[in-house]
């Protein structure tokens, strides 16, 4: 029993040490890149941001909007805040959907940490949030151009950590709050991704969320509900699945849904959303993982 039990001691060892060895550096560039970005760009982007407000930008002001949003590194309980200051100055609901959505998808830290996955799927993962932010932004034009989306009078500016005159001080402390923040998802996700090589056999990955069943994509949209809680806590998981046969379009919904739906960000959306409006959200996420994931596959088909 003793032997047992440790022979599957090292076996799970081996597979941990493994999948750390193969995303750590990608974690460990994320949050230098993404803290990098916080201390010295965060400012400068959001400026940039509001300094569309009243222009006549028309459709393209949403193509920036939704660029900026990705380039932001704050969370949604920091954008929010920060887009409801944007409204009070005037700016289009439109333009602050396709900023929100797609921040909610992406930011520099976790498309370094999905390059772990591969460039193929670190691209399709920014096109699919741009997009994602682009469509948003869009709908808000379209369906809502008479009326407002947003509710943002609970809604205060947050303050902001990034203080300390020293300047490597303040950089050093954002980075050790992205380590508390993400460290222990991260482990998390290794665990996990290391009993999945042991114990889930590839066949059955594959079977699930294989090229050949579109149902996959559905599963993954759904499956990103509750298993998402950090990105780069479910990095190690989504390696070990592409590895074991899911295809590029069922990561794709995986990755739409699990930051659209994660519930610290349903929480902050859900502040600034009339319960109408914040169903119309979920189903415009659920809609839009299914139909990129499809498109995905078929480009790939894989």
């Amino acid at each position: 029993m003793i032997d047992a039990l440790h022979r599957e001691f090292v076996y799970l060892w081996y597979y941990f040490e493994l999948q750390l060895g193969q995303v750590f550096r990608y974690w460990v560039w994320g949050m230098l890149i993404g803290s990098a970005v916080s201390v010295f760009g965060k400012n400068l982007i959001h400026n940039l941001f509001a300094s569309i407000s009243g222009k006549k930008y028309g459709v393209f002001g949403i193509i920036l909007a939704s660029g900026l949003g990705i380039l932001s590194p704050l969370c949604m309980y920091g954008t929010i805040p920060i887009a409801a200051s944007f409204s009070k100055k005037g700016m289009r609901d439109d333009w602050l959907a396709a900023f929100m959505v797609s921040s909610i998808m992406l930011n520099p830290q976790l498309f370094i940490y999905s390059l772990s996955l591969g460039t193929d799927m670190a691209i399709v993962r920014l096109v699919t949030s741009s997009i994602c932010g682009i469509v948003a932004g869009l709908c808000i034009r379209i369906f809502y151009k008479e009326k407002s989306f947003f509710n943002f009078t609970k809604m205060q500016e947050p303050s902001n950590h990034d203080t300390d005159p020293n300047i490597a001080l303040r950089y050093l402390k954002n980075v050790w709050r992205n380590v508390k923040a993400t460290g222990g998802y991260f482990l998390m996700g290794i665990v996990l991704s290391a009993l999945f090589m042991r114990y889930v056999p590839a066949d059955f990955i594959s079977g699930l969320f294989g090229a050949e069943r579109e149902f996959g994509v559905l599963l993954a949209a759904t499956i990103g509900v509750p298993l998402y809680a950090c990105g780069g806590g479910t990095i190690p998981l989504l390696m070990e699945w592409l590895n074991s046969g899911m295809s590029y379009g069922a990561a794709t919904a995986f990755m739409i849904t699990g930051p659209a739906t994660k519930i610290t960000n349903l929480g902050a959306v859900k502040i600034v959303l009339r319960i109408k409006n914040f169903c119309i959200y979920i189903a415009y996420v659920m809609v839009f993982s299914l139909l990129a994931g499809i498109v995905v596959n078929l480009i790939y088909g894989i």
